[in-house]
C-alpha cells in the first residue's frame, strides 16, 4: 500500500489542481460504470464478512493516494455491491439516481450547505420551496399544498418512501376528492 504522508502544516483538503484531476477521474469512473453496469452480476457473490475481512484491521496512520482509493473501490468494494442501476435488476425502478442527480449532488456537496432553515441558507430554502411549489402546480394540487399557505412540500429520503407517499396521496385524492 503506497502511503502519502500528510503535511501537518497544511489543510487536509486537496489542492484545486488535485481536485480537478481526481474529480475528472471519478466522473469518468462513474460514466464507465453506467456504460458497463450490465456486465456486473446484479447480486454480489460475496459472503457475509468478506468485505470487512479484506479491509485493514486498523485505520491508516497516513493517508493513501487517490489512485489507491479508486483501486480499492474496484478490488474490494465493487464485488460486494448489489447493482441497483442494472437493467437486469428485477426490483429496478429508475428513481434513485440519474446523471443529472449525480451532478446536482456534486454541486450540493461542493457547496456544503446546511439548508435546515432560511437563516442557515436563504438560497437553499427558497429554491427548495419554490421547486416544490412548481411540483404542486405540475400535479394540479390545490393552493393549500404550496409553501405560501399552510402546506409546503417534504422531500423524502428514499425512492421507496417517496413512492409510498405518492400512493397514499393518490388514494386520499381518489377517496376524499
Amino acid at each position: 500500500m503506497k502511503e502519502v504522508a500528510m503535511n501537518r502544516n497544511k489543510s487536509m483538503h486537496m489542492s484545486s489542481t488535485e481536485f480537478r484531476k481526481y474529480g475528472y477521474e471519478v466522473i469518468d469512473w462513474i460514466a464507465d460504470y453506467y456504460e458497463n453496469v450490465e456486465q456486473y452480476p446484479v447480486k454480489s457473490n460475496v459472503d457475509p464478512g468478506d468485505i470487512r475481512s479484506s479491509l485493514e484491521k486498523n485505520p491508516p496512520i497516513s493517508g493513501v493516494s487517490m489512485e489507491h482509493i479508486l483501486e480499492d473501490i474496484d478490488k474490494l468494494i465493487m464485488p460486494g455491491i448489489t447493482h441497483w442501476q442494472s437493467p437486469k435488476f428485477f426490483g429496478y425502478f429508475p428513481t434513485n439516481t440519474s446523471g443529472p442527480s449525480i451532478l446536482a449532488d456534486l454541486i450540493s456537496s461542493g457547496l456544503g450547505v446546511n439548508g435546515m432553515l432560511w437563516e442557515t441558507s436563504p438560497a437553499c430554502t427558497e429554491l427548495e420551496t419554490h421547486v416544490l411549489d412548481w411540483l404542486a402546480d405540475m400535479l394540479s394540487l390545490p393552493n393549500h399544498f404550496k409553501s405560501k399557505n399552510d402546506g409546503g412540500g417534504v422531500i423524502q429520503d428514499t425512492a421507496s418512501s417517496a413512492s409510498l407517499c405518492a400512493m397514499i396521496a393518490a388514494r386520499e385524492k381518489k377517496n376524499n376528492g
